[in-house]
């Protein structure tokens, strides 16, 4: 798995791009199945725009973008809403059998004396 990390209109500090990677890395946790994270940093008008990209195994990708004055702030923003999204989907296909069984739905057998 690689990280990607680019910015468009500025830079990021080393110790920041280490932060970035480390958060971003952590993302397996959630969802085993990553193939590629790309973080891309927009720096217009006095803001950054975090943009978080996933790709994921028999997956389309994953996106997360949040702005905020501070590059790192956005991040954490956009890291969040990444993090939601993979908990939701990854819920969604471990539970696809989880209907009702046909006892649950015929319901239980009475236990009727035959005497």
């Amino acid at each position: 798995m690689q990280v990607a990390i680019t910015c468009r209109h500025g830079s990021l500090h080393a110790d920041t791009r280490q932060h970035v990677t480390q958060k971003a890395e952590k993302l397996l946790t959630y969802f085993d199945r990553i193939t590629a994270i790309q973080v891309t940093f927009d720096f217009a008008n006095g803001a950054a725009q975090a943009e978080i990209l996933v790709d994921a195994e028999h997956k389309h990708n994953f996106v997360a973008v949040e702005t905020s004055p501070e590059a790192g702030v956005a991040f954490d923003l956009a890291l969040a809403k990444m993090e939601q999204q993979l908990r939701k989907y990854k819920e969604r296909i471990q539970n696809h059998r989880g209907g009702p069984s046909a006892g649950d739905v015929a319901g239980e057998p009475s236990e009727k004396s035959a005497d």
